[in-house]
């Protein structure tokens, strides 16, 4: 899909050649990378011939690399130290960086924004200053090493808020503006010409995006990137996309990221845990527009790329695949607490289970 000059989605001949989409970012979540590896992980190119991960992801255009940091995980990885060992592989590649923090010890979404354990007990003045302390140890280790990170993230997916019940949205936008605005104030300090994003899920849904954005805005919280989750089967049609991207960009005057999308490739499993993504839920608990097959994979993550490339002014600045990596290794599962639990997006990886590249990876070149 494409946009005309009223603003008016509009198909695109598929058959039409197309080198690339052009987008200036073109990223990837490897945040799973480090632990793949050390669990045995193995990446290919599409010949077979071994590779380094990163450099396969470069090879194939990727520029961008996004980590999440977690506050004190049970497993011991996408802490800080994990952090600032892959940050100096990504910048020696020449790749850029941004940092995603969850200001948690695991998962943050919009289903949960569970404080960091040691934070439990805070009362909200110490809990703001553990968000600033956090933010500006992680920013400043990083500055110290010379990987600076060129956009960070304060708080992932964010629809109602962050560090529950202080910084619930729902409960108390006056205390989760007060908390942001620690994590943003943090990360200028430590280096003022890093980017700060604030980052929404379900990026079809603009009535949302403008509750959320317009309530931090009138209350003082300052960003320079809108960042939106989309993954189209969760978050509905391209349509839906490409008005919020269009309107969030003109209505804040930001450029603006969707920064997690992606798409199966199968309905297929590598290991015993059950994929979000299976033959259950494709039958009717959401909705495909695409097959899902490596070439309805490449198409949604084409035209993905197409409506951000579409958003005027220019202010459409790229795309992240989340977790193009995550192959399904032992010992590498989706829970943190538990060394036995198996990976559940495997079939939405960019690489396949002989762990080569799909076709979709080429829609990254410049």
């Amino acid at each position: 899909m494409a946009q005309n000059r009223e603003g008016q989605l509009m198909s695109i001949d598929a058959s039409q050649p197309e080198d690339s989409i052009g987008l200036p970012i073109r990223g990837a979540d490897v945040s799973s990378l480090k632990k793949a590896e050390d669990k045995g992980g193995k990446y290919y190119y599409e010949d077979g011939v071994p590779g380094n991960a990163l450099q396969i992801l470069k090879d194939h255009g990727i520029n961008y690399i996004r980590l999440k940091v977690w506050v004190d995980p049970a497993d011991g990885y996408n802490d800080k130290s994990t952090v600032l060992t892959m940050a100096s592989r990504i910048k020696a590649l020449g790749l850029k960086l941004l940092l995603d923090f969850h200001y948690s010890d695991g998962w943050a979404d919009p289903g949960k924004q569970y404080k960091p354990k040691a934070w439990e007990d805070y009362d909200f003045d110490r809990l703001k200053q553990a968000v600033y302390n956090h933010t500006f140890d992680v920013c400043s280790s990083l500055k110290t090493q010379g990987t600076i990170p060129d956009i960070v993230q304060v708080g992932n997916e964010i629809n109602d808020g962050i560090l529950w019940p202080d910084g619930r949205a729902g409960f108390n936008t006056d205390n989760l503006a007060e908390l942001l605005k620690e994590g943003c104030g943090a990360i200028k300090t430590c280096n003022s010409s890093t980017l700060v994003m604030l980052h929404r899920a379900e990026g079809g849904d603009n009535a949302g995006a403008r509750s959320l954005l317009d309530g931090l805005s009138s209350r003082g919280v300052r960003w320079d990137v809108t960042g939106l989750s989309h993954y189209s089967y969760w978050h509905g049609p391209l349509t839906g996309l490409q008005h919020n991207l269009n309107d969030v960009a003109s209505r804040y005057g930001k450029p603006v990221i969707v920064v997690e999308t992606s798409y199966p490739f199968t309905l297929d499993n590598a290991d015993d845990e059950e994929n979000v993504v299976n033959p259950v839920s494709a039958s009717g608990q959401m909705t495909f527009d695409y097959p899902i097959s490596p070439t309805g994979q490449s198409d949604n993550l084409r035209d993905i790329m197409r409506v951000v490339k579409a958003v005027p002014h220019g202010r459409g600045w790229g795309v992240f695949y989340w977790e193009p990596t995550w192959t399904a290794v032992p010992g590498n599962g989706w829970d943190p607490t538990d060394p036995n639990a198996g990976n559940n997006w495997e079939n939405q990886a960019l690489f396949d289970f002989d762990n080569r590249p799909l076709p979709a990876m080429r829609w990254f070149r410049p």
